[in-house]
């Protein structure tokens, strides 16, 4: 904690700088500490509190805009990519996607107070086609809601934040170790919540060779489309899926019980088409399946070469041939 008293003292805005930066962009390091910090020392005669707001907000936008446009080049794909790395890979992308349904761009005001989120929300809305200047003017609004609350903390408590940080300072390795092990323990505790959720989540699932055997045989299967309404706009469904939006009672009654029915999404490991499937068993939808490796499987057997127009109307009664 002296150490990083003496960097600020020492490089200030820089050291903010490259910290906000570092930790926007999705490595786990504590900027608000940093921030906190920054703003205390601002009120006996650091840096002002104005340079550091600056430099803190800068940081913010720059990572910003840079998974902006990692998004808006990569679409999902990009997303899929920092939800594999995140500690909850399975349900990753449906919940930035629920967070964006309810909320749109409007959701970065917010986004950078909520773990993980901060670095999903950016290239969600590119990949969601959201025009620059909408995009920069939350990305700002947010980044300065953050900042500031951070900077304000430290000059709330300047006079009592030597007296903190002398604590921190005197508890040295010990600090470290108690870190290290809550640490160490939240990481286990999120291993294991993932392992029973995968368990509960296990039930049979067909492959693209076995749908594509089933069309040949004549069988049509129905197509059930699991995914969110935004994950939809990012990638058109399959032809003639039905749609789930969040209410599967209401499409119980347009499956038939004696067709097999292949419930898809684009979640890691298929998590949510296999909570759909297991749920239509539970209704009596026996031949109710998860298709394995989800909407990307599909496109990759059924729509190899072809064009596909965002927002299309497909006809229901249309299926893959």
């Amino acid at each position: 904690m002296a150490n990083l008293i003496y960097l600020l003292q020492e490089y200030g805005v820089l050291i903010v700088f490259i910290v906000v930066l570092v930790e926007q962009m999705g490595a786990p390091i504590p900027a608000y500490p940093v921030l906190i910090v920054s703003g205390a020392l601002a009120m006996n005669g650091g840096t002002p509190l104005a340079g550091v707001l600056a430099v803190a907000l800068t940081g913010c936008v720059l990572a910003d805009m840079f998974w902006f446009s990692a998004g808006r080049r990569y679409g999902k794909r990009i997303l899929k990519v920092l939800c594999r790395i995140s500690l909850s890979p399975d349900y990753c992308v449906s919940q930035t996607e629920d967070n964006f349904r309810k909320w749109g761009v409007k959701s970065m005001i917010v986004a950078k107070f909520i773990p993980g989120f901060n670095t999903i929300a950016p290239p969600m809305a590119g990949a969601m086609g959201t025009r620059l200047p909408v995009f920069l003017s939350f990305s700002l609004l947010g980044g300065l809601l953050w900042s500031l609350t951070g900077i304000l903390i430290g000059v709330y408590f300047n006079k009592n934040i030597d007296e903190v940080l002398e604590i921190f300072s005197t508890m040295g390795g010990t600090a470290l170790a108690v870190l290290g092990t809550l640490l160490a323990l939240f990481v286990l505790f999120k291993y294991i919540e993932r392992r029973r959720f995968q368990r509960a989540m296990q039930t049979e699932r067909i492959n693209v060779e076995q749908l594509r055997a089933l069309l040949d045989a004549g069988h049509e299967p129905v197509l059930v489309d699991a995914r969110s309404a935004t994950a939809r706009q990012l990638d058109p469904p399959a032809p003639g899926a039905l749609p789930v939006d969040g209410n599967l009672a209401s499409l119980l009654d347009a499956l038939p019980r004696d067709r097999h029915i292949v419930v898809y999404c684009s979640c890691p490991n298929d998590v949510t088409a296999a909570s759909i499937a297991k749920q239509l068993h539970q209704h009596g939808y026996t031949l109710a399946r998860p298709l394995h490796g989800g909407l990307e499987a599909y496109n990759s057997a059924f729509r190899a070469g072809e064009t596909v127009v965002v927002g299309e109307q497909i006809p229901a009664a249309e299926g893959p041939r």
